[in-house]
């Protein structure tokens, strides 16, 4: 019997839970992914195969609501997946048709498998089994494969299989973009290779992006390859072959189809078509090539395991989360220029756009594949001349990244928002979403911190964050009166409000979470200078035009920036928040239930969400999720704000009040920020954010493709956020806090270079580094501090009594360093997170 713990698994066949099964069970390689819809099914009101190229973009136009709009798409290319089966006599196998006695849908995440398994009756009483098996391969990232064993229980005569590659696709996977312009491909070429090949060519129309697939179908009894009658098929964007061959009661036959997948974005070939027809040439059998698929993913899960001792379906959720996030950025993304599109590689939600989710995604990757941070990190210095420009053309200096990126980096959110509730094109206003530039510089900063990588940070990020600090500086208006900058016209993460309700011009002014991150980023931009040496330090002031007084600007910025206080210390989301009016949630609650999407239900009750304190997510909050105390304080005390340890937990309680969940980044953030001071309500928003996906609690957004900044949070929030670690004052510090539902974890992470294992329980914690460090030398478990090298094995019981962590063992020697941390005082207990 199968692991649960590495296994995803679905009993019976349930037409309307297709779409969401589909979206989870995708298989991808970072290279390109495809969505686990059935081999014999085609895009209707049930299943939607996809498959999606990393960077694999183009843009149309459409005339809707009195306008032209263009937007660009993540394409979904032509079809491979297409295997069909019938007796001669005969229909085509439609489950909705058949009797159906067994179904069983597995996903392997050790292997990165999808096995289906069925036993099915036709309407002559035929019976069949039918086990499907497929990979995307991750080792040889052009190369995918299905395997089918068919077995005729009953029966004995003519089978005919049916054999594809479907150009005709066209973008149809979100109903609400169905207004929209959508066919993306045009066909160029196809072709029958030999008796048992096809291929297929066709081009993106804009952006000129050729793909090829050429395709193997081989029959096979055992080992010995059938004989098959075959007959062609091929039409403008599609070709396929039928085969024709006989079967007998109670003997297997196994079709194997092999697909080999390249486009003119790829290198070191000469053209896709003919490095389609080599590789496949080349491609060995289904279960030699899924044995070194097998072996590409233990390679993977060594490094990026985290095991917990709970109950089998967290881990199993965790390890889901772990393994979508790999297939969407991989080794195989490393060699592309390519980014990390919220909503993976597994749907075309967001139209396959690269958010700020990299916030959320890239603590984890730095910590396991730092190379795929560094990949995704120059997919942004790259777009740096178009980030200068949108600056320019807003009014501003340095680089303003767009809130929504696609090939070019240019802004990709759309002009007009389809609200489902009313029917009515809105205003999109999400562009005004500024704080992008500010996830894209602390994902910079926290790389840097991470690995140690200076040839990155002075050739690449020491760039990104000055020019970033630039815009930051260029978007502040000094007001005389209060002898404070001020930040106008910008949307914070809360993304419900864009506009004040007596404004007519869209835009919020002194955003919170923007004006702190932008101070923040105001201090990396010139503390980095001194970290690139003298010699690249020179040739940045040269290269920039940097001058003392632009830095001491920063610096009057970064101690003057304006922040709005509410009652009792409440930061205000922004200014103006006090004005706006409480909604009643109960009466809202209870009338529609379900209240995720507030914006969409008072825009269609003729109201605004602007109209009331009501956030989509906790915007404020989200200041105790990316600083930890220290780091906060640090920030807020050379502003001459006062900054105690309540200040933060008056604040989550204020504004966990006001907000609706509408994303599902919103319970990630709010477990983190509770994890240190109420354990048990943490846990369970932890696990109602595991489950964001997995049961859809969104109610239909999952089938369009999963939310991967919540799955890489969750995934952050036990490795981090439990363990509160941090690297801090040239010290590691970690302050385990486990819940009492999570009894025990393991993992290891990469630091500088250096595996550092962690093993923590709720009564014991181990941390040692067997390999080597270079990391900090000393490390802090709660108020004191321990020396720590190379070879240490450092082992603490958790003394209740004692309130805290106490050493039972340390090797090869040594005892506690200093009593003291090393910045003299501890974060207390329910200070939210420590980064």
């Amino acid at each position: 019997m199968a692991d649960s713990r590495w296994t995803h698994a679905y009993e019976g066949f349930e037409p309307a839970q297709e779409g969401l099964r589909e979206a989870l069970c995708t298989l991808g390689n970072g290279y390109f992914a495809t969505r686990g819809a059935a081999e014999e099914s085609a895009a209707d009101d049930v299943h939607y195969p996809g498959t999606y190229l990393a960077g694999g973009y183009n843009r149309l136009t459409t005339d809707i609501a009195g306008r032209t709009v263009e937007n660009e798409d993540l394409v979904n290319l032509p079809n491979w997946l297409p295997l069909r089966f019938r007796p001669e006599d005969g229909d085509w196998i439609n489950l909705r048709r058949v009797e159906i006695l067994a179904y069983r849908q597995e996903l392997d995440l050790g292997g990165g498998v999808l096995e289906r398994q069925l036993r099915i009756r036709d309407d002559h009483g035929r019976e069949t089994s039918l086990r499907s098996r497929r990979l995307v391969h991750m080792g040889r990232p052009h190369l995918a494969a299905i395997a089918v064993t068919l077995r005729p229980e009953n029966w004995s005569g003519q089978l005919v299989v049916r054999t594809a590659l479907d150009g005709r696709v066209i973008n149809g996977g979100v109903e609400r973009y169905g207004q929209l312009a959508s066919k993306h491909l045009v066909p160029l070429e196809t072709q029958v290779l030999n008796d048992d090949g096809i291929l297929l060519t066709a081009e993106t129309s804009q952006s000129r992006l050729r793909i090829a697939e050429a395709a193997r179908t081989q029959i096979f009894e055992g080992d010995v390859p059938l004989t098959v009658a075959c007959e062609n098929h091929e039409e403008e964007g599609y070709v396929g072959q039928e085969l024709r061959f006989a079967v007998a009661e109670g003997r297997s036959v196994t079709i194997e189809k092999t697909v080999a997948v390249f486009t003119s974005r790829d290198r070191a070939i000469s053209e896709p078509r003919q490095a389609a027809i080599e590789a496949l040439e080349q491609a060995e059998r289904f279960d030699l090539l899924l044995d070194s698929h097998r072996h590409a993913w233990r390679a993977l899960w060594n490094r990026c395991d985290i095991a917990i001792e709970q109950g089998s379906r967290t881990q199993m959720i965790l390890r889901l989360h772990i393994f979508h996030l790999l297939q969407t950025v991989s080794p195989k993304t490393i060699d592309l220029d390519a980014g990390v599109p919220a909503r993976g590689l597994h749907g075309e939600a967001y139209r396959g756009h690269i958010f700020w989710d990299e916030l959320f995604i890239l603590p984890y990757l730095n910590f396991h594949l730092p190379e795929i941070s560094r990949a995704l990190l120059l997919y942004r210095y790259r777009r740096l001349p178009e980030a200068r420009r949108l600056a320019r053309e807003a009014g501003y200096n340095g680089a303003m990244y767009p809130w929504q990126s696609g090939s070019s980096g240019r802004e990709e959110s759309q002009t007009l928002h389809l609200n489902p509730r009313s029917g009515r094109w809105t205003p999109d206003n999400t562009y005004l979403q500024r704080h992008v530039s500010a996830a894209v510089a602390c994902n910079v900063w926290r790389y840097w911190q991470t690995t140690g990588d200076l040839a990155f940070l002075s050739w690449h990020g020491a760039e990104m964050l000055i020019e970033i600090a630039r815009f930051w500086a260029s978007t502040t208006t000094y007001d005389e009166a209060s002898g404070r900058y001020q930040i106008g016209g910008v949307m914070g993460p809360d993304e419900f409000h864009d506009r004040y309700p007596w404004r007519d011009t869209p835009g919020l002014d002194n955003n919170a979470y923007t004006n702190v991150m932008a101070v923040w980023v105001l201090r990396r931009a010139a503390e980095v200078l001194d970290h690139v040496g003298i010699e690249r330090r020179r040739e940045l002031e040269n290269l920039l035009g940097l001058t003392t007084d632009e830095t001491n600007r920063w610096d009057d910025i970064a101690r003057k920036m304006r922040l709005v206080f509410l009652e009792d210390g409440i930061i205000a989301q922004f200014e103006g928040y006090e004005r706006l009016e409480e909604l009643d949630w109960e009466a809202y609650r209870e009338k529609y239930s379900d209240i995720h999407r507030l914006d969409r239900i008072l825009e269609a009750e003729g109201d605004t969400v602007n109209r009331y304190k009501a956030s989509k997510q906790p915007d404020v909050l989200m200041l105790f999720y990316v600083f930890s105390y220290d780091e906060l304080r640090a920030l807020m005390v050379p502003l001459g704000y006062a900054f105690g340890p309540d200040a933060i937990q008056k604040n989550i309680d204020y504004y966990l009040r006001r907000t609706s969940d509408g994303s599902t980044l919103s319970r990630v953030v709010q477990s983190w920020v509770l994890a240190r001071g109420d354990r048990s309500r943490s846990w369970n928003l932890f696990v109602t954010a595991l489950e964001s996906d997995i049961s859809d609690i969104q109610g239909g957004t999952t089938a369009e493709g999963i939310h991967l900044g919540a799955m890489a949070g969750t995934v952050d929030l036990v490795e981090r956020g439990q363990t509160a670690l941090e690297f801090r004052d040239d010290t590691l510090w970690i302050s385990p806090c486990l819940p009492t539902e999570l009894q025990r974890l393991r993992l290891k992470l990469l630091y500088h270079g250096d595996w550092l294992y962690l093993d923590v329980g709720c009564e014991r914690l181990s941390v040692s580094a067997p390999h080597g460090w270079k990391g900090p030398g000393k490390i802090g478990v709660r108020n004191q501090v321990y020396p720590f090298a190379a070879g240490t094995v450092l082992e603490f019981n958790c003394e209740v009594a004692h309130g805290g962590w106490r050493p039972v063992s340390q090797s090869p020697d040594g005892s506690p360093a200093d009593d003291r941390p090393a910045n003299g005082a501890a974060a207390p207990e329910k200070a939210g997170k420590v980064a």
